[in-house]
């Protein structure tokens, strides 16, 4: 289950990304804020509906679907030295008279 869980997170991420490539860019980034004044002070452009909610969307699966994956991974298994407890020792097998040389 975990398998179908991690690959539909990768689909979801490619979708996201699909979104987020596709949308027109709202600024100069980082150059436009700091190296020019700009006329609108706080405003960006408004992307069409469609895609903000899908981004808003995918971002929201995504985020479900992680929260999902850890209710079907598995439990790690414990170690018994590390929870104080003394380590099963082995016992060396017996020696009879048929192991020793003459």
């Amino acid at each position: 289950m975990i398998a179908i869980i991690t690959i539909l997170i990768l689909l979801t991420c490619v979708v996201l990304g699909f979104f987020v490539l596709v949308q027109n860019p709202k600024g100069g980034g980082l150059s436009g804020t700091f190296g020019s004044i700009s006329s609108q002070v706080m405003g960006v452009k408004q992307s069409t509906d469609v895609m903000e909610k899908g981004t808003w969307a995918s971002m929201g699966i995504i985020a479900g679907l992680c929260i999902l994956s850890i209710m079907f991974a598995s439990k790690p298994q414990v170690d018994n030295a590390a929870n104080g407890k003394a380590p099963a020792t082995k016992s060396a097998p017996a020696k009879g008279a048929a192991n020793t040389p003459k």
